[in-house]
């Protein structure tokens, strides 16, 4: 499960550029190819999930299954975050990543504090340990890692991916979603399987954002059922 650029000791571009979806999808293919491989399952989650969902539109050549976990399909995001007030809301921290300079100052306060309280404040009680978080402080403190970071959402807004000829997945999908989700709506799952040939949506009530750390047992069994 390699760390996408940007992130702990991945390689940090300059730029807001070097973050767009292609670019990340691209990224994606080349690993695929390093592995020697035609083909291969994708799974992802948050960024991961986009970039995934985006590789499946883009390459579906290169891609045997496709399992996302708690995004839509990036259409589908684009439209709420758009048209629904709700997902507006729930979205206000991609609007203030947009901002120079200062959503960096933001984060690194108080030992990367806003950063760690809303992975504690969105997930289950006992989610993530002291333990965990000194994990991801060390990630978040690589030099150029918070700039990088941010520069994936305003490449989200600023560099919009190339025009694709379909936005349909054809591949055979999985979509894992935990109900509870404080930043995402659950409204923009089954929207996302409808733009699948051949989708399948699994909601689990209990669970957050954070599907995977809280049910890990059920989201691998899940991706590992055909």
């Amino acid at each position: 499960m390699p760390d996408q650029r940007g992130y702990n000791i991945s390689d940090k571009p300059t730029g807001i550029n070097a973050y767009s979806l292609d670019t990340l999808v691209a990224d994606v293919i080349a690993l695929i190819d390093a592995a020697g491989r035609k083909k291969a399952v994708i799974v992802g989650h948050d960024w991961g999930a986009a970039v995934a969902w985006w590789t499946a539109v883009s390459y579906p050549e290169r891609v045997e299954r496709l399992v996302v976990l708690n995004v839509p399909h990036p259409v589908v995001m684009k439209q709420f975050a758009s048209q629904d007030v709700g997902q507006m809301l729930r979205s206000w921290y991609i609007g203030f990543f947009q901002l120079p300079w200062l959503p960096e100052v933001v984060v690194r306060l108080g030992n990367w504090a806003f950063l760690a309280q809303t992975m504690k404040r969105s997930s289950r009680r006992g989610t993530f340990t002291e333990a965990d978080l000194k994990q991801y402080k060390t990630a978040w403190s690589q030099p150029g890692a918070a700039k990088a970071m941010i520069n994936w959402y305003r490449a989200s807004i600023r560099k919009p991916p190339a025009r694709r000829q379909t936005i349909r997945v054809t591949v055979p999908t999985l979509l894992i979603w935990g109900v509870r989700d404080q930043f995402l709506k659950r409204e923009m799952a089954q929207p996302s399987i409808d733009l699948c040939d051949n989708g399948r949506l699994v909601f689990i009530e209990e669970a957050t954002h954070w599907v995977q750390h809280e049910v890990g047992k059920r989201v691998t069994e899940l991706i590992m059922s055909p």
